[in-house]
This record gives structure tokens, C-alpha cells and sequence, in this order.
């Protein structure tokens, strides 16, 4: 059961809207500042998880600005007005607490977690990082190199540098294809006039989405967002070009690296976030190569013994997703696990799924979704971007209801629209090695 409630604090000086669902202890209020605090009280822990989410990331830059929203999440660990960055880190630390933060194309979360008795302090840390920030020229400097540190080692990784080039391939000519960590000019050109620029233009408290989860009282982190946030980060207008689904080119691409393996993605844009039919989506994927239980894995390692790494993916956006298939293995075996995958594929196309096999997709689907509910930082987590893509809080029973709604024709259906490799883009990262054999 859902009530609605308008109740004044603070002597009458912030008139707040608050939501409250007396069932999971979910409580929103949105400030007049355009703060928006959800948060989900869990009376058996004596923990917290603390989110600060900023509704701003790689989506957001230009390809002159790639990588600042990353660059910035760093910087903001830095120091402040009066704290350094030694201080921001003892501060937390000193009582138990965690601090972290990460950047995605569509958010960026600054993030605490410790013992519920600490939460003002915390609170009163993120708070100063986001309004304070000091921007040290020095640091800056010191950081660009750390930055391009953490760039290298993309590079070096090929399990992780392939997805990054799959996106820029498939979401040519929209910011979505931006690599969240930017690139190496970028990175080390970044001045203290840009990272104000951008804080400034994209920071805005309109933005700004406070999660909280764990032995936390919602009154109380109302009250915590007036008596901190002083400083006035105004309204930023959110603009981003949306990606149509049938936008996709088709086309494959072969990049060479030092490596031993041969890495392998073959895929497509499917339905985001925004679209319901996106769950059937998630199901073909937990049929298709979601654990070792999925079609590729016994068909592709169990069976034949070809590659250690085999698995099939959905990456989601607001109004668009990625979904595809990602293997390693030894360049011998390439081909003969892409002859493997593509009669896995049709086999999707031509023929309903049994009720068992949906039933056990089904079923791991949920089971993921309930155990998460056991960590406060989940939770956490999936209030904020339930609130950032849907403007409210689905509950479980909600996600369970439409997980059971999907029938196996939802299922053919689905195949048929995403699993056309003529319209796939397929990427490859082979060593120099294998090329230059190859063309002898």
C-alpha cells in the first residue's frame, strides 16, 4: 500500500513531497532544491550503505571531453576546501567506514558504507567532496598519470578492452560509444578551468539522487541533505541523444594485439531500459550463456572442450541495450566454437524453448535478484537506479510478476528479432602473430 504525505521541516523553510510504501519501508522525498532521497530502512542490520548518485556520465561528454566525468570522480577524492585527501580517507576509515565511488555512461555514484552510528559522518564527507572540490593543479597533474595507469591496463586486458571497442563499433556517431576512462590526450589535458566547467554545467542538484539502505532512519538523511548541502549547485538540464534500436550496421572488424588468445564478440543493440519487453531479452540471455548451465556453456566448453571463457551478455541503457555473445580461445579453435555458436543461434530461432528450460531461466533469474537482497550495498544500488531509469522504486514482487509473465513464445519472438547474424557486428582481437600467419 502506497500513501502520500506533505509535511514541512526545518521550521517551515524546505516543503518536502514524500512517498512512503509502509510495506518495504521505501521512503522518497524530493527537495525543493531538486535533491531527490529515497531510502529503504532494514531494522535487522546495524549498517548502512550511503549513495550519492549524480544522473551524469560518459553519455554526457563530447568526444573533446571524453573521459572528464571519470577524470573528475577521481579528483573529487583529492582534497576539498578543508579537507585534504589524506583526511577524506581517515576520516571514514577511522571509524570502520568504506568510501568509494565509480562512473558508468549514464551515472556516477560516490558511495560509503559503515556502522549506522557513523552515518553523518559520512554523509558530511561525500557532501563536502561534491560541493568543495579543490582541483589542485598539482594534483591534477599527479592524477592524469594514475589515470593513464588505469587506461594501460584497459589496454593490456583484452576480456575487458574488447567490450569497450564492441560499444564504439555499435554506437558509432553517439556519445554512448565514448569509452568511460576517455583517452590518453584527454586525460592528460585536463585543467582546472575544465573540471570546475564541467561540475558546474552537468553537477546540478536536479541530478543529484541520494540512496540510502541499511539501519537508517529517513527523517534523519532529510534532514542531514539541508543541514550539509549549502552551497547551491543549481538546475542542469539533462540532453542526450537517444539511440534508435534498428540503427545498427552490421560489420566486422579485427583488431591485433600482443596476446596469446583470440577474443571474440558477436552481437547487436537490443531493447533498453525504458522498453518492458526488455525481460524477455534477459531471459533468452539466461537461456543462451548465463551460467554453466546455459546452451553455450554445455555446448561450447562441456561438450567440445574448445574455450574456458563463453558467455552471452546484456548491457542496458536507458533507451537502448548491447546483448551478444563474448568467448576466448586459442586461434585453432575460432572457428570451429563460431560454427558451434551459430547453431546455437538458429536453434533459439527455429524452435520454442521447453517449459523446463524456461521455468530454470526463470527461476536462476529471480534466485540472483533475491540473494543480492542480502547486501545493503545491493539494495542500495537497485533502489537508485530503479528511481534513475523508472522514477520509482519497482519492488521485487513487481520484477518477480513480470520475470513469470514471459512465455516461451516471448521467447521465439525475441530470438528471431536479435539473433540475425547478418545484422550483428562481430569483433575480433587476435595476435600479430595469428595475422601475419593468417595472410602467409
Amino acid at each position: 500500500m502506497t500513501t502520500f504525505s506533505h509535511f514541512s521541516i526545518f521550521h517551515g523553510k524546505f516543503c518536502t513531497f514524500s512517498e512512503k510504501n509502509e510495506l518495504n519501508q521505501n521512503n522518497k522525498t524530493i527537495l525543493p532544491n531538486g535533491i531527490k532521497i529515497i531510502s529503504e530502512t532494514i531494522p535487522y542490520v546495524k549498517s548502512f550503505s550511503l549513495g550519492f548518485w549524480f544522473n551524469v556520465g560518459s553519455r554526457d561528454e563530447s568526444a573533446k571531453n571524453n573521459g572528464i566525468t571519470h577524470f573528475i570522480e577521481h579528483m573529487l577524492f583529492k582534497g576539498t576546501k578543508k579537507r585534504t585527501a589524506r583526511k577524506i580517507a581517515d576520516d571514514i576509515e577511522s571509524f570502520g567506514g568504506y568510501l568509494n565511488a565509480f562512473t558508468s555512461k549514464e551515472h556516477t555514484c560516490y558511495y560509503g558504507r559503515g556502522l549506522s552510528e557513523h552515518i553523518e559522518k559520512t554523509f558530511d564527507v561525500l557532501s563536502d567532496m561534491i560541493q568543495n572540490p579543490a582541483f589542485k593543479p598539482n594534483e591534477i597533474s599527479k592524477e592524469a598519470s594514475v589515470v593513464v595507469d588505469e587506461l594501460n591496463d584497459i589496454n593490456d586486458n583484452p576480456e575487458e578492452l574488447i567490450f569497450d571497442k564492441f560499444e564504439e563499433s555499435v554506437f558509432s556517431g553517439n556519445s554512448l560509444s565514448h569509452p568511460i576512462i576517455g583517452t590518453e590526450k584527454n586525460i592528460k589535458g585536463f585543467s582546472q578551468f575544465d573540471l570546475f566547467s564541467f561540475v558546474k554545467e552537468k553537477y546540478g542538484f536536479n541530478r543529484l539522487l541520494i540512496a540510502a539502505s541499511g539501519d537508517v532512519d529517513h527523517k534523519q538523511i532529510v534532514k542531514l541533505a539541508q543541514k550539509y548541502f549549502t552551497v547551491d549547485l543549481g538546475h542542469s538540464p539533462i540532453r542526450r541523444k537517444a539511440f534508435p534500436e534498428n540503427l545498427i550496421i552490421p560489420k566486422s572488424e579485427t583488431i591485433e594485439k600482443e596476446i596469446q588468445q583470440v577474443h571474440a564478440i558477436l552481437g547487436t543493440t537490443a531493447q533498453g531500459y525504458k522498453n518492458n519487453s526488455r525481460i524477455n531479452t534477459a531471459i533468452l540471455n539466461q537461456v543462451l550463456g548465463e551460467g554453466s548451465s546455459s546452451r553455450l556453456f554445455q555446448s561450447v566448453r562441456e561438450k567440445n572442450g574448445i574455450a574456458y571463457q563463453i558467455n552471452s551478455f546484456l548491457n542496458s541503457f536507458y533507451d537502448i541495450s548491447t546483448f551478444g555473445v563474448y568467448l576466448s580461445t586459442n586461434e585453432k579453435m575460432l572457428d570451429k566454437a563460431l560454427t558451434i555458436i551459430s547453431k546455437e543461434l538458429k536453434k533459439l530461432r527455429d524452435t520454442k524453448i521447453s517449459d523446463r528450460e524456461l521455468s530454470k531461466a526463470k527461476e536462476s533469474l529471480k534466485g540472483g535478484m533475491l540473494l543480492s537482497l542480502e547486501s545493503t550495498s545491493h539494495r542500495m544500488t537497485r533502489m537508485a537506479q530503479s528511481e534513475l531509469y523508472f522514477n520509482r522504486i519497482k519492488s521485487t514482487e513487481e520484477i518477480i510478476k513480470s520475470i513469470e509473465a514471459v512465455t516461451s513464445e516471448n521467447i521465439l519472438e525475441a530470438a528471431n528479432h536479435l539473433l540475425d547474424e547478418n545484422k550483428f557486428v562481430k569483433l575480433i582481437i587476435k595476435s600479430k602473430n595469428v595475422l601475419l600467419k593468417s595472410a602467409a
